[in-house]
């Protein structure tokens, strides 16, 4: 039997906490390195936060520790606050015109929508929204519908990794590589993907991948990474012109990394001390054996979904192999899901997040090393009380 790690988590005991995939939860000994490095910067910020001084070797410690968890190299990722923002770049930084379009899922996380809604009024593009069919059973399901909305206009494919609504692991890899094969950008969100599922960047052949570190990495909030295949690096602009940047896109940084990274990295005073410990994050992880515990919570995941599914009556959203393996969006019966989760934190101390999504009434559940059969089980009895 694995360990129950919650002594390890800041976790307030008297909450149930199934909500792992919002925010992530960081364990004790990575929050104690993460102030060790916030109190370095307050002790000396003029030295910290130099680049000659040893910022520059900090920031790159932090990208050699993640690209090995990436199988990519240090000079493709650069370290940023949440995916989000990282997307956000790389969607404003591409050269669309009228009529170009951009390909993407009814799955996708309602911020990128937004994001491309705005790239869209801005450039005169066009959003293509592919519904990808439920239950979602076979890989060619999702290959499929995405490959028919292509037209010699698409320029752009934009598709989560794993879905944060429905809690899918979408089968990406084929249609990259169709994107690929026809010329066509692939943006690709990966906000639950690191330290949840195996990832190797080289590998998969995407243009831009963006991931969130404080997730299923439990790095501390304000943790992320974008990739950039490294053709494409010279066209992404940030959004702030600092002390990082430099005209020439083609000549290195003026703080001796890429102009890549430098134009990104240098922007200005910010606390780093989040991206600095991603290190110690990964080694938590391997301290503990982790693979061994995300197991664990895969099955606990899955046997609740299971049981939720006989109590609600509700089909799944997928088979078992295309669920993300510590999440499940469980749809429940047509209900006030909002009143719903109010009532499972209020009355049974649950906190865990309910709402509506495509006309399906949908509990999230997702477990990590500080859970327990025994709050599943109180899971199920407060479900079974209030869908009543």
């Amino acid at each position: 039997m694995t360990e129950n790690l919650s002594s390890l988590f800041l976790l307030r005991p008297d909450v149930t906490f199934l909500n792992h995939g919002s925010y992530g939860a960081c364990p004790r000994p990575v929050f104690e390195e993460y102030q060790r490095w916030q109190m370095q910067l307050e002790s000396q910020p003029v030295a910290f936060l130099d680049p000659a001084r040893g910022l520059t070797v900090r920031m790159r410690d932090a990208r050699q520790a993640m690209a090995g968890e990436l199988h990519t190299d240090p000079d493709n990722i650069v370290g940023l606050t949440n995916t989000t923002a990282a997307l956000n770049v790389v969607a404003q930084s591409l050269d669309l015109k009228p009529g170009d379009e951009i390909l993407t899922t009814d799955h996708e996380y309602a911020a990128l929508d937004k994001t491309w809604a705005y790239v869209a009024r801005r450039t005169g593009a066009k959003i293509v929204v592919a519904t990808v069919p439920l239950p979602l059973i076979h890989e060619a399901q999702f290959t499929d519908c995405l490959a028919a909305a292509i037209t010699p206009q698409t320029r752009v494919i934009f598709v989560s990794h794993i879905t944060s609504a429905t809690a899918l692991v979408f089968p990406i890899e084929r249609i990259v590589a169709k994107a690929r094969a026809r010329g066509i950008c692939t943006v690709i969100d990966g906000a639950h993907t690191p330290g949840h599922i195996p990832l190797n960047l080289d590998v998969l052949g995407a243009d831009f991948y963006a991931g969130n570190c404080h997730k299923w990495l439990m790095a501390p909030k304000g943790s992320a990474f974008l990739y950039v295949r490294p053709e494409l690096q010279s066209i992404i602009n940030p959004f702030v012109i600092s002390h990082g940047w430099t005209e020439d896109a083609s000549e290195p940084g003026p703080f001796g990394n890429t102009a890549f990274i430098d134009r990104l990295e240098m922007q200005g005073t910010r606390d780093p001390a989040a991206w600095l410990t991603v290190p110690a994050a990964i080694a938590f992880r391997a301290h503990h054996g982790w693979s061994k515990v995300a197991q664990h919570c895969h099955a606990l995941v899955q046997d609740t979904a299971r049981r939720v599914a006989k109590l609600a009556n509700v089909a799944p959203f997928s088979s078992p192999e295309f669920c993300a393996p510590q999440m499940a969006a469980m749809p429940v019966p047509p209900c006030d899901t909002g009143d719903l989760q109010r009532q499972l934190l209020a009355q049974y101390g649950i906190e865990i997040p309910c709402y509506t999504w495509a006309g399906h009434h949908i509990v999230h559940v997702s477990a990590q090393g500080y859970n327990t059969q025994s709050q599943m089980d109180h899971l199920v009895h407060a479900l079974t009380a209030l869908l009543k």
